[in-house]
């Protein structure tokens, strides 16, 4: 049984940085792909940055340049250095990632940027 752990959330002011990390436990198949997604209240969730098992990056345009996804998928883990936080980045934070042709998602972790 595959479990991803997120940790790292919180609150925070505008301007201000957070570091998420996920490790995902129950598995010795290397992920393809790890990813952060988001959902804000109201909204639909969306994607926030993906890696490869290549290294291969992608992100939001809402977030390129401020975030940064590093991952070592041979161990299954993520991070998200997040910078430069914005009040619109408030929303719960999910760990996915694709293993052995299947999706598994985190329990999701509350990220609130708030003066």
């Amino acid at each position: 049984q595959v479990q991803l752990v997120e940790s790292g959330g919180g609150l925070v002011q505008p301007g201000g940085s957070l570091r998420l990390s996920c490790s995902a436990s129950g598995s010795i198949v290397r992920a393809v792909a790890m990813a952060w997604y988001r959902q804000a209240p109201g909204k639909q969730r969306e994607l926030v940055a993906r890696i490869t098992s290549g290294a291969s990056t992608n992100y939001a345009e809402t977030v390129k340049g401020r975030f940064t996804i590093s991952g070592d998928n041979a161990k299954n883990k993520v991070d998200l250095q997040m910078n430069s936080l914005k009040p619109e980045d408030t929303a719960v934070y999910y760990c996915h990632a694709i293993i052995h042709y299947q999706n598994y998602w985190g329990q999701g972790t509350q990220v609130t940027v708030s003066s």
